[in-house]
């Protein structure tokens, strides 16, 4: 359902925003310089300029989706934390695991959800609105978790959920929920069979090969 697909937009984008509502875009860039420094800054910023490149640029990227795919990982790159969310992707299977090889799976991953979803960008609707609910610290001091919903004129509000953390001196995102849907939980309960019958070698080369699909539409 689409809002299973939106997991796989968010995740891809690392779409976040701070924004109030009927007011322009340039009225939410003076409220948010406030907070400078901030998760929220960082996603607004982030946001904004990956919506309005997609809709500057969507006949150039419907012509080569080599330059599509290139601008989403890109992006992706940016916001996400592959490595750390990887670690929370593999879970138990993780414990004890090098960073090579989490950096394996962490990029055989990244790599096929970019191929499945990132041409669907070009459906997104780059003109929605985007409010932000709340900024709280998450516990044991793991980072903040950023609430949200994304507007859709005439539709209902679909809640977005954007864990963040600390990676270096910068801001990132390890986890995406849509509606309560949760990346880590969503693909841990996908990979784990997997990782019970192979190693995480072995799951990031069929994920690499194409024999397995990482599926953010999943119920």
């Amino acid at each position: 359902m689409m809002t299973r697909n939106l997991l796989a937009l968010a995740l891809a984008i690392g779409l976040a925003a701070v924004a109030t509502p009927g007011v322009g875009l340039a009225q939410q860039q003076s409220a948010a310089a406030t907070m400078q420094g901030s998760p929220s800054k960082l996603v607004l910023d982030n946001s904004t300029r990956i919506l309005t490149t997609l809709e500057s640029r969507r006949a150039e990227f419907t012509a080569d989706r080599g330059k599509l795919r290139q601008f989403v990982s890109g992006e992706f790159n940016t916001m996400f934390d592959r490595d750390y969310a990887a670690r929370q992707v593999l879970g138990r299977h993780g414990r004890g695991a090098s960073d090579a090889d989490v950096k394996l799976f962490a990029d055989a991953l990244a790599d096929n959800l970019m191929a499945r979803y990132g041409a669907s960008l070009l459906d997104f609707n780059t003109r929605l609105k985007v409010r932000v609910k709340s900024e709280t610290a998450l516990p044991r001091g793991l980072g903040v978790k950023v609430a949200s919903e994304l507007l859709r004129s005439g539709g209902e509000a679909i809640p977005v959920d954007y864990l963040m953390r600390k990676s270096g001196s910068q801001w990132k995102v390890f986890d995406v929920m849509v509606e309560g849907v949760s990346f880590v939980q969503t693909f841990r309960q996908q990979f784990d069979a997997e990782l019970q019958r192979k190693s995480i070698k072995q799951v990031a080369s069929d994920l690499r090969s194409g024999q397995l699909k990482a599926d953010a539409s999943t119920n």
